[in-house]
């Protein structure tokens, strides 16, 4: 029955032996669970400076990765990934196996496990999680749940916006360390969506006492329960200590109850400095320990001046999202194919993004399998965007083009730099641009992904596990207010090229599903993949760099 287990990880060999040789920041040798069993000072605190706001810090309610930076340090999912790499590693589970059709997962868990609030990790708190999600309720709530919208589909009776099939069925606790999880089909992201931080499993006492799935929404405003902003409880080797926003500083504590190795920290501090620039020099005077995403103009003088500068593997990719709902002329592929054409992606992947840096075919690298190398292919052609936009009978376009500010991300590490070339570029080929800023969680990810208010926009993806559904499939396997169309036959198509369970015949089936992205529909505009850098003060070590941008802080030391 392991034959899937084996088959998914065979998939992610590529990035994980490229990395893990590449991105310790640490000699220390690490086990299956990615423990750092060296030496090191013990105590003290460190201080890492975030690029934006945690949405909240319930894992499900959250899709980006500087929510999932401190959640990923409080909580721990059945799988995991290998510290460094994509592949797969233990978690909460210490084994898995599949049935012969995929539909039932049976996971052997690890016993003496605790909550932070001291209640028991067993079979029963997994599948109250699962049973959870499936059942939860109210459109406000399922609509922040994205990754569970991308991966299981649909809810027990869905609400608003929620529409899928769902392809959980349940989940049983056969004993105290047996959990079986049923599913209605295969789904190619498994196993290695078990390890995605938004299924980080919570206490069950903790989710009843604090209310945890009332969510509610104002406008585009979301509000979020005590269990969210309060109270999250894993069983992570850090715990949650406050946020304080006015200070905009997030601390977690030592779990000294952690059923692993001990962090040697004694506290973690998140310091949110939206700003680039600002990282940089707080680093330098000495008040924070390290940030993600440096400007790659900066490398050579960080290194100079002894910090310790470490480029990931790029497996991420940035896009030029269009909207169909908004503007009639968008629904018209010509018109999307012209604004692919007027789009200079070469230069401004010279010009504007790391070296490494190249640009995208398609929306997935092509370390993942699936990646076809016969795509359409759309090289700068300003006279081709031109024409196009007159055949099309949109020669005198007028766009609204949203941008997000307060925020680097590691596909993207200047959004208002590469928005202005994108937007030159357009207007060059005759498109009127009007420029939209946005703070990314004060207003830009729920105007873009939740009410669609934009005709174009910038978005990106850290890839989570080496599967391209994981890719393509969550861009463009249902319905989204980000892109505004409903097109059954792609959804279809990327729905049975996740179902193959022949590693051969799945990849195959993405392959075309590529090709057809790119002809036929061109739903968004690929523009690059981008290796992005972590940056740490040379009193730090232990930090292992994941591709994932995974990085877990309780193997650091600070001397």
């Amino acid at each position: 029955m392991v034959h899937l287990r084996t088959a998914r990880r065979r998939a992610s060999a590529a990035i994980g032996m490229t990395a893990v040789a590449a991105l310790s920041l640490s000699a220390c040798a690490q086990s299956d669970r990615g423990g750092d069993s060296g030496s090191g000072a013990v105590g003290g605190t460190m201080i890492f400076g975030a690029a934006g706001e945690p949405k909240n810090f319930d894992p499900i309610f959250n899709d980006d990765g500087e929510s999932f930076r401190p959640i990923r340090q409080m909580y721990e999912t059945l799988i995991t990934y290998k510290r460094g790499t994509a592949d797969l590693a233990p978690g909460l589970a210490e084994k898995w196996e599949a049935s012969e059709d995929g539909k039932s997962w049976t996971f052997t868990l690890r016993s003496g496990v605790k909550f932070h609030d001291g209640s028991e990790f067993n079979a029963e708190a997994v599948c109250f999680n699962f049973d959870r999600w499936f059942n939860m309720k109210g459109a406000a709530a399922q609509s922040q749940m994205i990754y569970y919208g991308d991966v299981f589909g649909g809810f027990a009776a869905n609400e608003g916006d929620a529409a899928g099939e769902p392809l959980y069925q349940g989940c049983e606790a056969k004993d105290a360390t047996t959990a079986v999880l049923n599913l209605s089909t295969y789904k190619g992201a498994f196993p290695a969506a078990f390890g995605l931080t938004s299924f980080s499993i919570s206490s069950p006492d903790a989710l009843k006492k604090y209310d945890a799935d009332k969510v509610e929404q104002s406008g585009d405003s979301f509000s979020y329960p005590a269990y969210a902003t309060e109270h999250p409880t894993g069983t992570g080797p850090f715990k949650f200590e406050g946020f304080d926003k006015a200070n905009g500083t997030i601390t977690l504590v030592r779990n000294d109850a952690y059923h692993g190795e001990k962090t040697k920290l004694d506290k973690l501090i998140f310091k949110i400095i939206p700003d680039e620039q600002a990282r940089k020099q707080e680093l330098q005077a000495g008040s924070i320990d390290g940030y993600d995403l440096p400007s790659p103009a900066d490398f050579e003088s960080l290194k100079s001046s002894g910090f310790q500068v470490t480029p990931r593997p790029a497996f991420n990719i940035l896009y030029l999202g269009i909207n169909q709902a908004n503007n009639p002329a968008l629904k018209d592929v010509r018109v999307r194919q012209a604004i692919a054409y007027a789009v200079n992606r070469e230069q401004l992947v010279k010009t504007k993004l790391p070296e490494g840096a190249e640009v995208a075919t398609q929306f997935m690298p092509d370390t993942v399998a699936g990646y076809a190398d016969d795509v359409q292919q759309y090289p700068y052609d300003l006279e081709k965007a031109k024409s196009l936009l007159t055949e099309a009978g949109a020669a005198n376009l007028t766009l609204k083009f949203f941008v997000p500010t307060e925020v680097t991300r590691p596909y993207m590490p200047n959004p208002s730099e590469l928005a202005a070339v994108i937007a030159d570029d357009l207007k060059k080929a005759g498109v009127t641009v009007e420029l939209v800023s946005r703070p990314w969680n004060g207003g830009y990810k729920d105007d873009v992904q939740k009410a669609g208010k934009h005709d174009l926009h910038l978005l990106g993806w850290t890839g989570d596990y080496n599967d391209a559904g994981n890719f393509v499939g969550t861009f463009f396997g249902r319905e989204k207010a980000e892109f505004g169309f409903n097109d059954p036959a792609l959804f279809d198509a990327l729905a049975a090229a996740d179902a193959t369970v022949d590693p051969t015949a799945h990849a195959d089936a993405y392959k075309q599903v590529n090709k057809d992205v790119m002809s036929k529909f061109l739903p968004a505009v690929p523009v690059s993949h981008s290796p992005p850098a972590i940056v740490v003060s040379g009193k730090i070590s232990g930090l292992v760099a994941s591709p994932l941008t995974d990085e877990r802080f309780d193997t650091v030391s600070k001397n």
